[in-house]
């Protein structure tokens, strides 16, 4: 999932660059905390009950503390203000930190599929796990949905990509622990090889949202447009705007969760420049308090009433 996914009414009112720094903190922190306790109380128990599958639960929520420092990270970096060498703001720190994350994510998951295959090799060595690791594992689920629900609730409210790459990773996490769980039981069961089955699913799960979050962010890192939608609803605003005639060449590209937008507008061609430059000073500061544009860059054509484009010289200056 994406910032788009999330975008019900592309013209809500922006949220500034701190308020989403602000909310990001918070949540993180929150996350921090969850993540500090589960992987204690995951590798601990898990190499006590002997599951593997429990420990790469645990090895996956410290991943998530190392996720939460990038963000965090990335969040006081955002913020900044627009300075000589970065003339649009620093906003695409949160891109390069969900680009991390999926990095992240990718070598975590990479990491768990080896362990996995290794274990299936040898399933004699497989040992029958204590039955408290089935308790954990269900603890662990209980409280990494509950976070990626809190933490998906704050990106939607501030429409955070990076908040969205990171509740998304607490909810690989929860998915994780239901698969552990599942193996855990199998293997209570007299099935000792569904505890390392359930770390190889894990891993594939991992390193398939690694591989998407990471992709997104490099294509967002390339100039990636918005989905048609939005542009069409930016279009939409520039043609609502009193002296506009016409909008053609709307381009975007996003920088952060912001979007960066080029546009040719028509206007009048018998009215003077300057009540050209009016008009078109109107259309940005229209589409900057509707949408999540951090810049919109204006070019003036001229139009032309459509019965007079064909007329001849003299038809075209009578009144």
């Amino acid at each position: 999932m994406n910032l788009d996914d999330l975008t019900d009414d592309p013209e809500d009112t922006r949220h500034s660059t701190a308020e989403r720094a602000s909310a990001a903190s918070r949540s993180t922190w929150v996350s921090v905390g969850v993540n500090l306790l589960l992987t204690f109380t995951q590798v601990t128990v898990g190499l006590f009950s002997k599951s593997q599958g429990l420990v790469a639960d645990g090895i996956h929520s410290l991943s998530d503390l190392v996720a939460d420092f990038v963000v965090l990270f990335a969040s006081h970096h955002s913020k900044k203000e627009a300075d000589e060498d970065h003339p649009y703001g620093h906003q695409r720190f949160e891109t390069a930190a969900s680009l991390a994350l999926g990095l992240l994510l990718l070598a975590v998951g990479v990491g768990m599929l080896w362990s996995a295959i290794r274990k299936l090799e040898e399933p004699e060595t497989v040992p029958q796990v204590h039955i408290v690791a089935l308790w954990v594992a269900g603890g662990a689920l209980v409280a990494k949905e509950l976070l990626f629900r809190y933490m998906l609730a704050v990106a939607k409210r501030v429409k955070s990509s990076m908040l969205v790459a990171n509740a998304w990773h607490a909810r690989s996490d929860a998915a994780s622990s239901l698969v552990v769980g599942i193996g855990i039981i199998g293997n209570l069961a007299g099935y000792p090889i569904l505890d390392p089955i359930a770390a190889l699913i894990v891993g594939f799960m991992v390193s398939r949202m690694g591989w998407g979050f990471g992709w997104d962010a490099l294509h967002d890192l390339m100039d990636r447009s918005v989905d048609d939608e939005e542009v069409e609803a930016i279009r939409r605003t520039l043609t609502e705007t009193d002296g506009v005639r016409n909008v053609h060449d709307v381009r975007t590209r996003k920088m952060g969760d912001m979007i960066v937008v080029d546009a040719h507008l028509e206007v009048d061609a018998t009215i003077s420049v300057e009540e050209g430059h009016d008009i078109a000073v109107e259309a940005r500061q229209r589409v900057l308090q509707r949408h999540r544009v951090l810049n919109l860059m204006t070019h003036v054509d001229p139009w032309r009433r459509p019965d007079l484009d064909h007329a001849t010289p003299a038809a075209q200056t009578q009144p």
